[in-house]
């Protein structure tokens, strides 16, 4: 296990954090239509952004379904990824492509029930994607809900598929070694699981879940 993304960063000092514990990916939150708490705003993530060193992963995680808004959001960002939280249909996957072909797209699937084995399956078939990431939901949340889903099925999603598939979904220092052991994602990403009361990145749980996923 070798890629550690650490989502919902709101400043540098959490950013430069999460890189110092081990970190290889930062996600940012742009773009949203359900509740999320770290949400950022284009101009402060961008400004984030630039000052990182290139060897990390940025990604632009967005609920928005227009891929002409996205691809513009994500072009003055500066992000080598854009993850889609939401449905975008495949037609929209192959126009943001077209807009940014050298930025990697990793398509969400919510895990739900044992449908999500075909819908992943369907989405690793397109060339149009670099990964999969795998999540929980609820209602009001499309990520960041703090609840782990069926690794059962996790598992059989990264058993199918041929591209990368990450795990996310109610991970954290205390099960991210079981998570891995179980599942066998080629990366684990948390955001909720890494947070102290105040809702900030705690850089104790930060560095204990990168070692956690990087030991298992």
């Amino acid at each position: 296990m070798k890629s550690f993304k650490i989502c919902g960063i709101q400043t540098l000092e959490e950013a430069q954090m999460a890189i110092e514990a081990g970190a290889t990916t930062l996600g940012f939150l742009v773009g949203l239509t359900h509740k999320a708490e770290d949400k950022i705003s284009a101009k402060k993530a961008a400004a984030i952004i630039a000052q990182l060193p290139k060897t990390i992963d940025t990604v632009m995680v967005t609920h928005l379904l227009d891929a002409t808004e996205i691809a513009t959001i994500a072009a003055q960002l500066g992000v080598t990824v854009i993850q889609i939280h939401d449905d975008l249909d495949d037609a929209g996957i192959k126009a943001l492509k077209a807009a940014l072909p050298k930025v990697k797209l990793i398509k969400a699937v919510h895990v739900m029930g044992e449908d999500a084995v075909d819908r992943a399956k369907h989405l690793d078939a397109m060339p149009e994607l670099d990964a999969l990431l795998l999540d929980s939901r609820t209602q009001d949340r499309l990520g960041g809900t703090g609840l782990t889903h069926d690794w059962n099925i996790s598992k059989a999603i990264v058993d199918a598929c041929n591209k990368p598939v990450w795990l996310a979904g109610g991970l954290g220092p205390h099960n991210v070694a079981e998570a891995v052991q179980k599942v066998r994602p080629a990366g684990v990403d948390v955001n909720s699981g890494v947070e102290d009361a105040t809702g900030a990145k705690d850089p104790v749980k930060v560095r204990g879940f990168v070692e956690g996923a990087r030991n298992a």
